[in-house]
């Protein structure tokens, strides 16, 4: 598997582009037009957002973790990296990881139920873009 590093990295960082922009859209672009359209027309904004992002998003944090446990076993074989500076830190960006991952499950599974409300995915993405970027500094970190 390791002769697919670079396909397998290049998927990782891919994914995640795509979901960290998406929720930095949602947190330092779209909570801002708040204050400059009607609350109606803000909703139905939001809305088609939300469902454009339910369609394709599920697939793109499934390809995140698919290829982050990749990028694990290549890299760490097994635990075997634990005990070094790199692997105490890849610990730490997993956990984060797996942070972003229970918020994200949570969040699915109240939408689905109907049970979201505007605060709730505020607060939401706040909270999983601060982990994301936790996790940024990590990755940059773990090389140095």
């Amino acid at each position: 598997m390791a002769s697919w590093y670079p396909l397998i990295l290049l998927l990782h960082l891919s994914c995640a582009i795509v979901f960290i922009g998406a929720v930095a859209f949602e947190v330092l672009v779209l909570e801002s037009l708040h204050g400059q359209f009607e609350p109606a027309l803000m909703r139905r904004i939001e809305q088609a957002v939300m469902a454009r992002a339910r369609r394709f998003m599920p697939w793109v944090v499934g390809l995140l973790f698919l290829s982050g446990f990749a990028l694990f076993d290549i890299r760490c074989d097994g635990f075997a990296c634990v005990g070094s500076r790199f692997g105490w830190m890849l610990l730490a960006k997993v956990t984060l990881a797996f942070m972003v991952l229970a918020v994200f499950a949570r969040t699915v599974l109240a939408s689905a139920r109907g049970g979201l409300d505007p605060c709730s995915v505020r607060h939401t993405h706040q909270i999983i873009l601060a982990l994301m970027a936790g996790i940024v500094v990590l990755a940059k970190l773990m090389f140095y």
